[in-house]
């Protein structure tokens, strides 16, 4: 029988939050250990989902951020100075997409064509 809804497990697929990689997998596919997820998760930059079991569970998201703190760390900054950064770009980043929103409200996504 096919599933309800036929467009979930696939939309998954696209989803960069979806949890998808085990602490494992994560830390192979970063050329990294568990303990340096564990440890980046200590310093709050990522905060894996659980899995019914308690498995630490990843988005491709997380491991961007896990793999530039590793490039941080791999120059010689610390694990927590690396997230302090990281966490700082982000929200500069985040800063500046809503600044280019405000000073162009025709090229926002919520603009409307009677503006």
């Amino acid at each position: 029988m096919a599933p309800d809804n036929p467009t979930t497990s696939s939309s998954n697929l696209d989803d960069e939050d979806y949890p998808a990689y085990t602490m494992g997998r994560a830390a192979e596919m970063l050329g990294t250990t568990p303990a340096f997820l564990r440890a980046i998760g200590e310093a709050k930059l990522i905060v894996p989902l659980r899995s019914e079991g308690g498995h630490r569970r990843y988005s491709r998201y997380q491991l961007r951020l896990a793999s530039r703190a590793r490039e941080l760390v791999d120059q010689g900054t610390s694990v927590e100075a690396a997230c302090r950064i990281i966490i700082l770009e982000d929200q500069l980043e985040e800063a500046q997409r809503l600044n280019e929103q405000l000073r162009n409200p025709e090229t926002s996504p919520d603009s409307t064509a009677d503006a």
